[in-house]
């Protein structure tokens, strides 16, 4: 198979016969891509050993002209690259799709240079790389970092408690959190509303934990913090920072990265991490999925059935500790 390189010594399929049509093309664009493009070494390296396996797969099907290539010729590259072959192993998603990005970007370079009337790459599309499972704390992480909030004893640890109680008490976004108002929560009826996407409105129930720590920010030490405004007013905002003002979502950010330093949990943790954690400990205590969507606020099922995952994977590895014949 021809070898694709920048060189004009390379390439050649013989001592007497030049690189084929389709060599050349790709020659043309690995020295756009160098010259005119000017890509990274390790970028074109990419390129060139992507678009040499493109080659070989060309050549097996005994394709040696642009024209000769369809849309059926790249998506069977691209099936090629998921099931590998005795010289190669199969891709993942997301390296089969770097792969085809380089190949689209070849035919798109020769329809534009002149080298090719149509570009049989077009409707080939990357595969969409695997869904990645959100991060779900055990339960025993989330109350070490909930004990953990703020410094005891402080006005600001009540209001930190509060917040985190709220936030995994409820599933609340991080926004819809630090956008909540003091009328927003109904410690009596043990609910909250919630304001989503889009202004998507929600009310959601709120355990005893998190309403004995908002009652007590409320009580002891959102007036202190009130207090201590020197700027507009607040306009109600439940959860406020040290000058009075509306907490920003980068200090309720470092609110929980905090509190999971001091807790010593190690696991990267964010304001999602507790909206994953509330989804999956709901559906590991029997929720419905439906009920599930509905608290979290999602249009579709479909984006809270991506936590069924989770804990299909934890019966599964309970099934394989416990059953005496889950393992060969």
């Amino acid at each position: 198979m021809a070898e694709v390189s920048t060189s004009s010594t390379t390439g050649e399929r013989g001592p007497h016969t030049g690189p084929s049509a389709l060599t050349r093309a790709v020659r043309t664009y690995l020295d756009h891509l160098s010259v005119e493009r000017g890509l990274a070494d390790n970028t074109l390296k990419s390129y060139r050993r992507d678009l040499r396996r493109y080659l070989g797969f060309l050549d097996h099907e005994g394709i040696g002209e642009l024209s000769a290539i369809t849309e059926q010729t790249v998506a069977g590259f691209l099936m090629a690259l998921r099931e590998g072959d005795s010289e190669h192993p199969a891709l993942s998603a997301s390296s089969a799709g770097r792969t085809v990005v380089a190949v689209r970007g070849f035919h798109k370079f020769a329809v534009r240079d002149g080298l090719a009337e149509s570009n049989p790459s077009a409707g080939v599309k990357p595969p969409a790389p695997a869904k990645r499972l959100p991060k779900a704390l055990p339960l025993s992480d989330v109350e070490a970092i909930l004990e953990a909030a703020g410094a005891p004893g402080t006005t600001l640890s009540m209001r930190d408690r509060a917040l985190l109680e709220v936030l995994y008490g409820t599933g609340a976004r991080i926004s819809e959190a630090i956008g909540l108002d003091i009328d927003d929560i109904d410690l009596d009826e043990g609910t909250v509303l919630l304001r989503g996407k889009g202004s998507k409105e929600r009310i959601v129930p709120v355990g005893s934990f998190a309403r004995e720590a908002v009652q007590a920010y409320v009580v002891r030490a959102r007036p202190e913090l009130v207090a201590a405004s020197t700027g507009p007013t607040t306009g109600g905002a439940m959860f406020l920072n040290a000058r009075g003002g509306r907490l920003s979502r980068q200090s309720a950010w470092a609110v929980i990265v905090k509190a999971a330093e001091r807790a010593g949990v190690t696991t990267e943790v964010s304001p999602h991490t507790l909206r994953h954690s509330y989804a999956t400990h709901l559906l590991e205590g029997g929720a419905d999925v439906r009920v599930v969507q509905e608290l979290l606020g999602h249009a579709s099922v479909t984006t809270t059935q991506v936590y069924t995952l989770v804990t299909v994977d934890s019966l599964r590895e309970v099934y394989a500790a416990a059953h005496p014949r889950a393992l060969g």
